[in-house]
């Protein structure tokens, strides 16, 4: 059986689906579907049960799992809301529920690959997996880089798998109940179809109106790569840096989704960035993914942005 945290959220379902897809059903779900539409991303999987998560939480504590035989936990589940200033329920959710599964997991030898976030990187100019590069703007990422810490802190002598994955700017299918929180792919595809017109924020930070930069990565090679960790031999621990290591812009977005949309691209709208988002944005991110690449046997070839575009714009017309 492998458990999927997360698992009616946008990366945890697509992650159930590349199992569903390469024969797998075993699945675990944890989740909680109690304010969203998310079970909208579960009705065409294939699992063997779900649980929400308080209930998970109280029965990995009671034991009820230890005689399981459990391949493998990927750990999707988190407040991934940046904006959500209640420290107090973002720690517990990102970083208490993550050490009882960590504890959970090397006790049983259970390798555990988990989501971190290029959110633990905020302020920096430079993103490789470095302390010196780690400067979370918000409660989020510093809630991320915590738990990264203390993975790292309690890795000595661990003969299983556990691998924290920063992702960088994920978009792709089942996605639509995130909201704000849903990637900008989604979001300028929704205002395209909608209204014809894009809009964006004004230039920041140095950089054009609409030219902010940022590392987009498709949903489908996080799951890979989720898969890909999961099963490596001999184990490793670490953590590893998601994305296409390449920056593009949101007018390159834009520019695309017409193009995938087949509609003639229209005059992008250029809005001011509200005042409360300026200190926290960030203008450019571009992940370094040498540690990742230089992992043996991998191959990881990252999906293009204008190849990520098209078949995200394809699995919208499919209903995901």
């Amino acid at each position: 059986m492998i458990i999927v945290t997360g698992g009616a959220g946008f990366i945890g379902s697509n992650i159930v689906a590349f199992l569903n897809q390469h024969g797998r059903s075993d699945i675990l779900i944890v989740d909680n579907l109690q304010k969203s539409d998310k079970f909208l991303n579960l009705r065409d999987l294939k699992f063997l049960d779900f649980l929400d998560k308080s209930e998970f939480r109280t029965a990995l504590g009671r034991g009820d799992f230890h005689a399981l035989p459990i391949q493998a936990i990927l750990h999707q589940g988190a407040c991934s809301d940046t904006m959500e200033y209640d420290g107090r329920y973002m720690m517990d959710n990102n970083y208490t529920y993550s050490k009882e599964l960590f504890h959970f997991a090397v006790g049983r030898g259970i390798p555990l690959v988990y989501a971190s976030s290029a959110a633990t990187y905020g302020a920096s100019i430079r993103f490789s997996e470095h302390p010196d590069n780690e400067k979370p703007l918000n409660i989020y990422g510093y809630s991320k880089l915590l738990f990264d810490r203390y993975v790292s802190q309690h890795c000595s002598g661990v003969a299983s798998v556990v691998v924290g994955l920063r992702y960088f700017n994920v978009y792709g299918p089942r996605e639509g109940h995130k909201g704000r929180m849903a990637s900008m792919v989604h979001q300028l595809h929704e205002q395209i179809r909608n209204t014809g017109v894009a809009r964006l924020f004004r230039g920041s930070g140095g950089f054009a109106d609409g030219e902010q930069r940022r590392d987009f990565i498709h949903v489908a090679d996080v799951a890979r790569i989720n898969i890909a960790l999961m099963e490596r031999k001999p184990a490793i621990h670490g953590v590893f840096n998601v994305g296409t290591g390449i920056s593009r812009s949101f007018n390159d977005i834009v520019t695309n989704l017409y193009r995938a949309m087949d509609r003639p691209q229209q005059s992008t709208t250029y809005v001011a960035m509200p005042e409360g988002l300026q200190a926290k944005y960030q203008n450019f991110t571009e992940a370094d993914i040498s540690a990742l690449t230089s992992l043996p046997g991998l191959n990881y070839q990252p999906t293009s942005l204008e190849q990520g575009i098209s078949a995200f714009v394809l699995a919208k017309e499919a209903g995901l």
